[in-house]
């Protein structure tokens, strides 16, 4: 029998020929079935087709009628209708794995799919066709990408809990979902009954996916944090069960052809997965072997390494272990991070994560058709929604249980919860190959691609509300240098990001260096994460590892020099931080908590202006810097330094100490100005600092706030009661009306004396009088307060080095 499929939307039709299934011949050319076709037992339909390409608009009549000017005006309406649902869902807090599901769910026959003019417009049965295979390839290079940035020495290095959460979190409701699905499954068809569909579904919701996790703790910035790291290393235990898992199932798979069937499918996949990791990574080594350090990968052998991904699926696919498992295999072999994984996800993750995803989740909705869902009775799809909902509900339970069995908090157990069962890419992959194979139909498909959106949709705003990053970092006891006695040794992180910023921290060091041991710095490497997924934080003391980040040699052994000088009048620790720079802050108030220390201090150089040009205005909803964000979280008084001229023409200068050296201190009132008062009078220890201090007072004390007045006259007293003698120390009061002035006389002491070293608080405090007139609109750099941003600026001379300070903020 055949059936001849008209399409009414568009007259220029041309009948394509029909390939008859075990056979070299085509029977159906130019519109004209052959009799043989009558005689077949099998059911064809012949299709109406678009012309593969078009001539211009005046002659075609209609550009639609072509394929790949259909293919175009798809591609372009996939990328905007995904983008279009994530930016009005933005405020909703939803991950971009959700609103493009929608979009893809929007686009199908759920919603404008409706309609079928546009159905037949603009996804035909073969732009569908090439749409799918564009979504199957968007998720094998996703998986593939994933794979680059995944560390799997992470499990190396993982805890006993760690472990105990993922076997509960696996173990559990496998079994319990297996039970189950035992006690519903004559309610099953025949098909979902089998043990091998029942294991399938338990197997899915059970095991949690390390490429779903990942993308979305990166858009929560929890990367950085104790809870998203737990959850990734736990994701990439599972992951290894998985796989073991897959490996099992798919040899239980081939029993049903015989047990020599299944005995050499274990050796062949056993064989190609030995196979292919040696000889990947032998390649791997030597095209690193090629590279010039420092430099990215050449194109080539990007090029050569995305084919074979491609190569490594085909295999995969024909071994039987599912086409994304190679290219993930392929990604876990390349070393990730510089000087190849940096490499190609910089050449190629946009495109991949702009382009392919979308048409994989357009992919994914364009078999989503609620309208078939609803026209099933529920008792056919009551089973499946069961025995689905049994194994996220029994994962929930036993990953909320083990966490608190272990010790972990109960709201940070229910955030690591909801994070292990967060579900996406992976999920819709499997959904849609169950559908492929006949295991499911179109109602049972949509319902478990809504079932897993929603579980998403409900459980990322829940983890946003659970979870503050910033948490850990609020401190009820004072950290500052105000409350620090004089004898006892300063806690400082000292943070560098380049060979400049070493230099600067080593001038200010030098300035706050007394022949005793006062200062203990742990100086922390802040190297951005690329080309890695998992973040990492060093302690060079107790672990020995190496780096290829463009940079980091020359800024680490600058450093290292430096530590080597002054151990006897300085104890210096070394630490390095590769983290995304959008959670950099995290790691600088986790070490300062973790160190208890008492000043933090970030070099403020035109890399971070930059950022911080186009990321601090807070009123136009732009990501915060990170000074910004340290200024607001940090547990300690932070401290912004600026380097307008490079003092040190070597590393350092050992005749430093024996030269005079002049600081000024700015000190307009308020809790950060006494904060650097107290900062310079330990600064004083060195001999060879000569120190002014400017007070400034309002005229006849207009709109001072009586209490901080109190406060700052009792700090001025106690300071020159212990330096009256002091001949390097000068102490001088100027009265002020308006900001005006208080610029002039700011400008005219920089004009006056060359000063090493400016010292002053950022804002916190100061009487209003003394900025009367300066607006914090014009101010460029918000951060470093009015006058700071002022003496920092490329016009104001008479600075060499611009320190600001902000005394510790008790939050909570």
């Amino acid at each position: 029998m055949v059936r001849i499929a008209d399409d009414p939307l568009h007259n220029s039709i041309s009948t394509e020929a029909l390939y008859v299934p075990n056979s070299d011949r085509f029977l159906v050319t130019n519109n004209v079935v052959s009799d043989e076709l009558y005689h077949s037992k099998d059911s064809f339909s012949c299709r109406a087709t678009r012309q593969g390409n078009s001539s211009d608009y005046f002659y075609s009549n209609d550009g639609l009628n072509f394929h790949f000017g259909v293919i175009l005006f798809d591609a372009v309406l996939v990328i905007l209708m995904t983008r279009i649902v994530a930016f009005l869902l933005r405020p909703c807090k939803q991950p971009k794995v959700v609103s493009e599901v929608i979009g893809g769910i929007i686009l199908g026959p759920s919603v404008l799919g409706i309609d079928k003019k546009f159905n037949g417009a603009f996804f035909s049965a073969n732009v569908k066709y090439i749409i799918g295979n564009i979504g199957t390839m968007g998720f094998m290079y996703f998986l593939f990408i994933i794979g680059v940035k995944m560390d799997l020495s992470v499990i190396k290095f993982s805890r006993r809990k760690h472990k105990m959460i993922t076997l509960a979190g696996v173990i559990i409701p496998l079994v319990t979902g297996t039970i189950v699905g035992n006690i519903i499954r004559p309610s099953m068809d025949k098909i979902l009954s089998k043990p091998s569909s029942i294991g399938r579904v338990v197997l899915a919701m059970a095991v949690t996916g390390y490429a779903v996790i990942y993308p979305i703790l990166q858009e929560l910035n929890l990367l950085s944090s104790e809870i998203g790291q737990m959850a990734l290393a736990i994701a990439i235990i599972t992951d290894g069960i998985a796989i073991i898992l897959l490996i099992i199932s798919g040899g239980l798979k081939q029993t049903d052809v015989g047990v020599d069937a299944a005995l050499w499918y274990m050796i062949s996949v056993i064989a190609f997965m030995v196979f292919s990791a040696i000889t990947l990574q032998q390649a791997m080594i030597w095209i690193i072997g090629k590279n010039s350090e420092g430099k990215l990968v050449e194109q080539v052998y990007v090029v050569l390494i995305l084919l074979g991904a491609l190569v490594m699926g085909f295999l995969s696919d024909m071994l039987g272990l599912g086409i994304v498992t190679g290219c993930m295999l392929t990604g876990l072999v390349i070393p990730d991070g510089p000087p190849l994984g940096s490499s190609i996800v910089a050449r190629s993750e946009t495109f991949i994560m702009n382009f392919f995803m979308p048409f994989s989740y357009v992919y994914i909705g364009m078999s989503v058709d609620l309208s078939a869902m609803t026209s099933v009775s529920w008792s056919g799809l009551a089973p499946l929604f069961t025995l689905a909902m049994s194994g996220i509900v029994f994962k929930l339970l036993a990953t909320l249980v083990t966490s608190l069995l272990v010790k972990i908090p109960f709201r940070d157990a229910l955030t690591l919860t909801l994070i292990l069962n967060l579900r996406g890419q992976q999920e819709f992959m499997l959904i849609m190959h169950w559908m492929e194979k006949s295991v499911i139909e179109i109602p049972s498909y949509t319902m478990l691609v809504l079932l897993v959106t929603a579980v998403t949709a409900i459980a990322t705003p829940l983890i946003r509300f659970l979870y503050d990053p910033t948490r850990p970092y609020i401190v009820n006891t004072r950290r500052a240098i105000q409350y620090t006695p004089p004898h006892e040794e300063l806690k400082v992180v000292a943070c560098v990001h380049n060979q400049d910023s070493v230099a600067t921290l080593i001038n200010l060091f030098e300035f706050s260096c007394s022949c005793r041991r006062n200062l203990s710095v742990y100086a922390l490497c802040l190297t951005e994460l690329n080309g890695r997924a998992a973040p990492l934080l060093i302690d060079h003391e107790k672990q020995k590892m190496t780096f290829n980040y463009s940079g980091y040699d020359s800024t680490y052994n600058a450093l290292k020099i430096y530590i080597e000088a002054k151990r006897d009048v300085m104890e210096i620790h070394s630490f390095t931080a590769v983290v995304p720079k959008q959670t950099m802050y995290q790691d600088i108030c986790k070490l300062a908590m973790i160190k208890e220390a008492d000043l933090v201090i970030l070099p403020f150089h035109m890399e971070w202006r930059d950022s911080v040009r186009m990321t601090e205005l807070h009123h136009q909803r732009r990501t915060p810097s990170v000074l910004s964000n340290v200024l607001d979280h940090a547990p300690c008084s932070v401290g912004i330094l600026v380097h307008k001229v490079h003092l040190l023409g070597p590393l350092f200068d050992h005749s430093f100490n024996s030269s005079p050296r002049h600081v000024l201190v700015l000190f307009l009132g308020g809790a950060d100005a006494r904060e650097s008062l107290f900062y310079a009078d330990r600064i004083l220890m060195n001999p060879n600092v000569f120190l002014t201090v400017i007070r400034f007072l309002s005229h006849h004390h207009h709109r001072e706030y009586e209490q901080e007045k109190k406060l700052d006259d009792g700090v001025i007293i106690s300071f020159r009661e212990r330096n009256g003698r002091n001949k390097r120390v000068v102490c001088r009061e100027v009265v002020m009306k308006n900001g005006e002035e208080t610029l002039a006389t700011i400008q005219a002491f920089g004009n006056d004396v060359h000063f090493d070293l400016w010292i002053l608080g950022r804002h916190k405090g100061i009487n209003p009088v003394l900025l009367e007139g300066l607006s914090s609109d014009w101010c460029e750099h918000l951060e470093l307060g009015v006058i700071g941003d002022y003496i920092s600026s490329m016009d104001f001379d008479g600075t060499t080095s611009i320190l600001v300070v902000q005394q510790q903020t008790l939050r909570g």
